[in-house]
């Protein structure tokens, strides 16, 4: 049996701090957030805006105090026109490139940052 949807339909980004994560993304990627309300006490969501039956997969920044913010098994990659110039605004924004863009064969480009909490992300991009 063929799967009628695409693997990841969400992805959660934990932070310890929703203010400066919310202004860093929102600053690197150009887009604004959404706040969620509560989902639980001592929980905070602010979800990266999306587009109904567009492709690609929502998401939002998560503060709880049951899970922490750091690189790990995981790793989201978020699409760009040119992921160079969203890599460009990382440092400013009190992020760390790790990797800049560099070219995956027929596949595009991809470049590797790191957030203020500490969350390894990836940048894709075709050009």
């Amino acid at each position: 049996m063929q799967a009628q949807h695409n693997a990841v339909g969400w992805f959660e980004l934990y932070v310890d701090d929703m203010a400066r994560a919310k202004a860093f993304y929102q600053a690197v990627f150009q887009r604004d957030m959404l706040d969620l309300p509560a989902m639980g006490e001592d929980m905070a969501m602010c979800a990266f805006q999306w587009l109904d039956n567009a492709p690609g997969a929502a998401g939002a920044l998560v503060k709880s105090p049951h899970m922490q913010p750091g690189g790990g098994g995981t790793m989201v990659y978020f699409s760009c026109a040119d992921c160079a110039v969203e890599a460009g605004r990382v440092t400013q924004n009190g992020g760390e490139v790790l990797q800049p863009k560099f070219a995956i064969g027929e596949y595009g480009f991809a470049a590797v940052v790191r957030d203020p909490d500490g969350n390894t992300i990836g940048l894709h991009s075709m050009q």
